[in-house]
């Protein structure tokens, strides 16, 4: 198993003042398969070794002179990088062992050492560690990914909505309602919308002039999230001159495959038609 690889590849650092207890757990250690494990007996160094070396887990015994074990785990919390304590307190004392844990120790071991249950108390806490650290790095992987495309997609939409303008009168923009959230040009007047927002629970008064024929249709291609290129929308002018303008829309989808509206350009062709 690759979890079982990863756990054995796990840095360990051991940290007693008893040369006995170090070599017993090195010896443990290394017959059950650990490939990197490090001692120390001044426990005065372990912060700056944590921040050099950044251990999966630290065996950490809680009475040592010079600097108990509790002194050293509120020194570890210091390392601003990583939240998680990474640390199994070593300790003969059964009153210690609630307070270790309330100090942020992930776990204990008593003294003296019952072998079957330590390395099965470092199994377990390896196997929690490294699951966290995935974890972790999944987030971080996945917030970069979030930021890559959200950037891809402003990028592509500025893109776009720069040669929109370049090639049309207007842009316009519908929610999956069908509710107008970006437009310019005469849109609303061409889909008979209302333009009044102080009318909008009046009866629908269409502007004068559009083909309602034209109109009735894109509504059912619109409906049916269909896309449209280069539809025909024609006008009578008061003056009986008419006018002729030409729309393309495109249905608008989520990363689900959702609708969520549609996009389109236009611009007017009377001179040409």
């Amino acid at each position: 198993m690759n979890l079982l690889v990863d756990i054995l590849a796990a840095s360990i650092l051991i940290v007693d003042d008893q040369a006995a207890n170090v070599k017993l757990l090195e010896r443990l250690l290394a017959d059950a398969g650990y490939e990197h494990v490090s001692s120390t007996m001044k426990p005065e160094e372990v912060c700056a070794l944590h921040r050099k070396n950044s251990y999966d887990l630290i065996l950490l015994d809680l009475q040592m002179p010079v600097m108990d074990g509790f002194a050293v785990m509120e020194g570890l919390k210091t390392n601003t990088a990583e939240s998680y304590l990474p640390v199994i307190v070593l300790t003969a004392q059964p009153g210690h062992k609630l307070q270790a844990l309330q100090a942020g120790a992930k776990d204990f071991i008593s003294k003296p050492f019952d072998l079957v249950e330590v390395k099965m108390r470092i199994h377990n806490m390896l196997e929690v560690r490294l699951l966290y650290k995935k974890l972790a790095n999944y987030n971080l992987e996945l917030e970069a990914t979030v930021a890559e495309r959200t950037a891809e997609l402003r990028e592509s939409e500025a893109r776009y909505r720069s040669l929109t303008e370049l090639a049309s009168d207007w842009y316009w923009e519908q929610d999956a309602d069908g509710q107008f959230t970006k437009m310019s040009g005469p849109v609303l007047e061409m889909l008979g919308m209302q333009v009044d927002p102080l009318h909008q629970d009046d009866d629908p008064q269409l502007p004068s002039g559009w083909n309602d024929a034209e109109r009735v249709q894109l509504h059912n291609i619109i409906a049916q999230r269909q896309p449209f290129l280069d539809y025909l929308f024609h006008r009578v002018r008061p003056d009986g001159t008419q006018q002729t303008f030409q729309v393309s829309g495109e249905p608008m989808f989520d990363r689900l495959g959702r609708f969520v509206g549609y996009r389109g350009i236009g611009l007017e062709i009377t001179a040409r038609s």
